[in-house]
């Protein structure tokens, strides 16, 4: 499904007090142990795991694209620019956290993402029970969609673990939503001491936190939902 990602969405404040009585099942951050993540553009593996990262100190991580495409109607930051600084704010956040990663930039072209190849580099990398952590094949945004049906097909493939992150569902869809799969939603909790971490690696998005041209991709409101102190994925 394809949601129109505008305005301010749903409030932070409204999934709060909804999330406080979710009783999903719990999974601990150390249970992933050298998970491949799979990013459909740089931040997006920050924003939906970066807690677990920092818990488990290392991870392979597939670089989908470059991101070049985030603002397509500016001159103020070019697509050659955004292919120069967003894959090194990733480094710089994977860093901040604390985490050993090995980097697979695939370099596909942002907003053209091609499954079928991704799909086989991903089964170059899985193995029977690794865990495969990917965006959320209903998160609303087609590359995030096309990321989470080709990570479900190389699991199925080669017997690999998939969990899926959601990002944007959490703007465009509300408590309740009967088109979310709260029946496989898990709630991973982070250490205290993980919080601000998690903070810290998210501010190395300058390109997306700043406003460029009347332009901001993560204002606050949007930044509010990655502040908990656990994550939300879909086994």
């Amino acid at each position: 499904m394809v949601a129109v990602i505008e305005g301010l969405g749903t409030a932070e404040t409204e999934w709060g007090e909804w999330l406080a009585g979710a009783s999903w099942p719990s999974v601990a951050p150390g249970g992933f142990e050298f998970p491949v993540v799979v990013a459909p553009h740089p931040d997006d593996e920050i924003l939906g795991v970066g807690g677990l990262l920092a818990s488990t100190g290392r991870a392979e991580i597939v670089a989908v694209t470059d991101g070049e495409a985030s603002h397509p109607h500016t001159t103020v930051v070019t697509p050659d620019d955004l292919i120069r600084l967003r894959p090194e704010e990733s480094r710089q956040a994977l860093d901040r956290l604390g985490v050993d990663a090995r980097t697979h930039r695939l370099r596909q072209p942002d907003g053209g993402i091609d499954e079928a190849a991704l799909t086989d580099a991903l089964v170059w990398l899985l193995a029977p029970g690794r865990q495969c952590l990917a965006t959320w094949r209903g998160d609303g945004h087609p590359d995030h969609e096309a990321v989470g049906r080709a990570a479900a097909t190389a699991c199925a493939r080669t017997g690999a673990v998939l969990w899926e992150y959601p990002i944007w569902m959490w703007h465009w869809t509300r408590p309740d939503d009967p088109r979310v799969p709260w029946d496989r939603a898990h709630r991973v909790p982070l250490d205290p001491a993980v919080v601000p971490v998690k903070a810290h690696a998210i501010d190395a998005f300058a390109t997306q936190i700043a406003d460029i041209d009347g332009v901001t991709i993560l204002p606050p409101h949007v930044l509010a939902r990655f502040a908990r102190p656990f994550e939300v994925l879909f086994r």
